[in-house]
């Protein structure tokens, strides 16, 4: 039998549309980090090295017995601007993008990426279904309910694809912000 994080984790892949404050734990993932325009040519490159390292961590985690369903992709998000990130170019952006790794995955077992484990703790998160231009009103709702809490942005902008955006009519993404109270240091 497979393990599937995206069922067996639902407080991780799962987000109601209206935002809601969650705490998450220490994870681990394979990443790589780049920079430019979602969809050209860096950040292509960068999505297939990652799923073939993970179906290549699969393989051998598989051929131990312990299979497993490759997460689905995500992505860090920021840019190096004091501008707000929505009027910087999409060529100027930079981004980590991710895949989630059950632990029976160890770095022993990843070639190609780098094999990271960190904790996001308290995030902001909710459910975007429509069109990436869209994001922005969703965002609006997240930036309303962190000051409405008292919170402030504490990491990177994290996107959870839930749906391939080149198959699906209506893509859906969770959308998560790590926080922190105002108060805090």
């Amino acid at each position: 039998m497979k393990l599937d994080l995206a069922k067996t984790d639902r407080h991780y892949y799962h987000a109601p549309t209206e935002p809601t404050l969650r705490t998450f734990d220490t994870d681990d993932y394979l990443t790589v980090t780049g920079s430019g325009a979602p969809a050209g040519p860096e950040y292509t490159v960068a999505v297939e090295t990652l799923y073939r390292t993970a179906y290549g961590a699969k393989k051998i985690a598989k051929a131990a017995g312990q299979d497993f369903v490759v997460p689905k992709l995500e992505g860090l998000w920021w840019v190096e601007s004091d501008e707000p990130p929505l009027t910087v170019p999409r060529e100027e952006w930079h981004w980590k993008l991710l895949i989630r790794m059950p632990e029976v995955v160890t770095a022993d077992m990843v070639h190609g990426a780098t094999f990271e484990r960190f904790t996001e703790g308290d995030a902001i998160q909710v459910l975007h279904v429509g069109p990436y231009a869209n994001e922005p009103e969703t965002l609006a709702k997240m930036d309303a309910f962190m000051t409405a809490e008292g919170l402030t942005m504490n990491g990177r902008h994290h996107e959870i694809y839930l749906t391939d955006p080149r198959k699906a009519a209506v893509p859906k993404t969770i959308l998560r912000h790590p926080v922190r109270r105002i108060a805090e240091k």
